[in-house]
């Protein structure tokens, strides 16, 4: 039969490869088929009597423990933890002896002497250490997508990349880019970096032959999908541009890309001390897989960039513009949109100065947020174009209807807007006359110097719904001290209150601008406002505009 060491399968152990025993190794009762059975052990078992000299040692403790033989006294052997436990009455130890993780237990016997047990725990060690920093690597690069993940600006994210892999992946991360668009194709590279010992990431742009000045850098700016590999003992002149001062010269540095759909959009550089071990290929692994999440997070961050700066663009373009000063005419707008953090949505109102007063437009197209706001921004333009050539409201409600309805859009079935359109004049007494034409609106309300609220009834059919859809038209006169409101139904459908789904409706409207009566336009406004505000108590809401018309002059008084 053969023999296994280490756990394996074990029979004797000839008298040829035993190491020589002693006549008291001998004296073992049993001795042959307990030596068989130690020898098959695949841990060194050592004996000793209560003097501590040593009485038998099998043929793992002959292979771990070589010093330790039958006569020698543990105390003194040449096996520092054993001999040190020993002496210290200790009942267990575990030390490196001659390159190998050793882990011992003593077991007292009957008679007083003792045992000890020392098994070879080095590839269990070894396992151990790598399944913990798998964890640790695994932790880390959880914490950092959750980290990037939360980074929706550039400048952001590049400061949350390079912060994130000091002190773990390196004792310096730099990330070198180029700047987005709309800087030129040759501008400077610009970087950002954190090393250890920093209160804070610090960026700066660097010469423009910055990328052929560290090996792999200039290919991962390229986009090219290399292996990432350690570039070993940098001098410091390749990184004295972007290194802080005081750091010394590098020791391991590695370069990757942070490869996104397109490409690269940076690279990302680590540099060891030369104290510190270098990138072996699980490091590398792990920088690499830090660098494809922060490149995604970056696109991302650009993504988003892009699409705020379209989203001013838009809400420039479709916000309420400022109302132009009129004489005779006290003007006043408000405007919420519907919890979009664009502050565009489907309602709007608008003024225009004519030779004789003004026109004004007020309206709700069907729905909300940036689809809403499209269809805004079209019956805008069109009510824009259309008032060239024809000015009158009930006219001029009409030729926007057909404009609508004949859009080629098949979405526009299922949009439609309620609207209404106004001019007014200066009388000679200072009163205003207004021609209101209603496309399905709610009718403006007409608030009296007495506080009297009255609705001016427009009614009509709402505007690019149908192709034979009727309009009407009414005229007001505001005498000095009356003004109208025009509204969305967002102010009266505004829910809330002590019931929390109840309506603020028209009844709530009317006693408000009631209690107001005699306030100037823009202090109706916000009165309104905060009234529902209040009613809504930070629950969600519908678009709301407003518009308020007042003449200036007031009606004498005391």
């Amino acid at each position: 039969m053969t023999t296994t060491r280490r756990g394996g399968p074990a029979g004797p152990v000839s008298d040829a490869g035993r190491v020589p025993r002693s006549a008291a190794d001998r004296s073992v009762p049993g001795d042959t088929l307990a030596r068989e059975l130690l020898d098959g052990l695949a841990e060194a078992v050592v004996t000793a009597d209560t003097r501590g000299v040593v009485s038998l040692a099998n043929a793992m403790a002959a292979e771990l423990l070589p010093e330790v033989t039958p006569g020698s006294t543990l105390a003194g052997v040449a096996v520092p933890p054993l001999a040190e436990a020993t002496r210290d009455g200790a009942t267990s130890f575990e030390a490196e002896h001659r390159g190998r993780q050793l882990r011992g237990v003593r077991r007292a016997l009957r008679g007083g002497g003792c045992a000890w047990y020392v098994r070879d725990v080095t590839e269990e060690r070894a396992r151990t250490d790598a399944l913990l920093a798998e964890r640790s690597r695994t932790a880390f690069l959880a914490r950092a997508g959750s980290r990037l993940g939360l980074s929706l600006h550039r400048e952001q994210t590049l400061r949350t990349t390079v912060t994130l892999a000091v002190p773990y992946l390196a004792d310096a991360a730099v990330v070198v880019h180029r700047p987005p668009p709309p800087a030129p194709a040759d501008a400077r590279p610009v970087w950002v970096r954190f090393a250890d010992g920093d209160p804070a990431p610090v960026g700066g742009s660097g010469p423009a032959g910055l990328p052929g000045s560290v090996p792999g850098l200039a290919e991962a700016l390229d986009g090219e999908r290399t292996d990432a590999s350690p570039y070993l003992d940098a001098e410091l002149s390749d990184l004295g541009h972007v290194l802080p001062e005081g750091f010394g010269r590098p020791g391991s540095t590695l370069v990757t890309p942070m490869l996104v759909a397109g490409g690269a959009s940076a690279a990302l550089v680590v540099v060891r001390r030369p104290g510190r071990a270098g990138f072996d290929r699980r490091d590398v692994e792990v920088v690499r897989e830090f660098a494809a999440r922060a490149g995604a997070a970056l696109a991302t961050a650009d993504l988003y960039g892009e699409q705020t700066h379209l989203a001013r663009v838009l809400q420039t373009s479709l916000l309420p513009p400022e109302l132009p000063e009129i004489p005779g005419v006290s003007l006043a707008g408000g405007y919420r949109a519907a919890g979009d953090s664009l502050r565009i949505g489907g309602d709007f109102y608008d003024v225009s100065v004519t030779p004789d007063g003004g026109t004004f437009a007020l309206g709700d197209v069907c729905g909300k947020g940036v689809g809403a706001a499209v269809l805004t921004g079209r019956v805008r333009q069109s009510l824009q174009t259309l008032r060239l050539v024809e000015p009158r409201p009930l006219e001029l409600m009409a030729l926007l209807n057909r404009a609508l309805f004949d859009a080629p859009e098949a979405t526009r079935r299922s949009q439609f807007t309620t609207l209404l359109l106004g001019t007014f004049t200066v009388e000679p007494d200072g009163a205003l006359c207004l021609r209101v034409a209603g496309g399905g609106h709610p009718s403006p309300l007409v608030v009296g110097v007495d506080g009297d609220v009255r609705p001016a009834t427009v009614g009509g059919m709402p505007v690019g719904a149908l192709g034979s859809a009727r309009f009407v038209e009414t005229r007001i006169r505001l005498a000095p001290g009356e003004l109208l409101l025009a509204y969305t139904d967002g102010v009266t459908e505004a829910r809330g209150g002590p019931g929390v789904l109840e309506m603020f409706g028209e009844a709530r409207l009317c006693q408000a601008l009631a209690s107001g009566a005699g306030l100037p336009p823009r202090a109706m406004i916000d009165r309104v406002l905060q009234l529902v505000d209040e009613w809504l108590d930070g629950q969600s809401q519908d678009d709301i505009a407003m518009l308020a018309i007042a003449p200036t002059s007031t009606r004498p008084g005391p």
